[in-house]
């Protein structure tokens, strides 16, 4: 696993430009089952993804959190709310509150588990996010996640076997 994430960001960036042509094809004739079929792809992926053998969203990436995941884990940490955010949290360009360090401040780096499972930001919880309703709303988001987690990567060539569009017509 360790030398296939070394080598996921290659692959993801020699992908990028066909994945991007690809969902913009699939923007401008998606099909109405294309959720379901996410939801397939999805489930099968992760069947064969341990997630605890890869870790690499929780090391690399920093998720979004609301002001209802500061509550609950500031709660959880029995922490003041300002103190857990001025810990833990910055502004980022997009005016979102992200983690200020990579890895994640609560990755228990021995063994890829998260400390505040139980009440992680539902952007960990969902991500990679490939198996959410209105899943083509999100295709620039699951591009740019291909880079970073393996189940992305194959989920994403996985369609492109399923729908496939000769890339060549545009």
């Amino acid at each position: 696993m360790e030398e296939y994430l070394k080598q996921l960001p290659k692959l993801a960036a020699q992908t990028k430009k066909e994945n991007q042509q690809y969902f913009a094809l699939l923007k401008k004739r998606t099909p109405k089952n294309l959720d379901y079929i996410m939801q397939e792809l999805h489930d099968a992926a992760f069947e064969k993804t341990d997630c605890l053998s890869c870790g690499n969203c929780c090391k690399t990436t920093s998720p979004i959190f609301t002001e209802k995941d500061i509550e609950r884990i500031s709660k959880y940490l029995k922490m003041k709310i300002l103190h857990f955010t001025n810990q833990y949290l910055r502004r980022d360009e997009d005016d979102f509150m992200v983690l200020k360090t990579a890895p994640c401040s609560f990755l228990d780096l021995q063994n890829n588990e998260c400390t505040i499972y139980d009440v992680r930001p539902k952007a960990c919880s969902e991500y990679p996010h490939t198996n959410r309703r209105k899943f083509i709303q999100i295709a620039n988001l699951t591009i740019e996640n291909t880079a970073i987690c393996p189940a992305t990567f194959k989920i994403v060539e996985d369609l492109k076997k399923r729908i496939p569009f000769d890339m060549s017509k545009k």
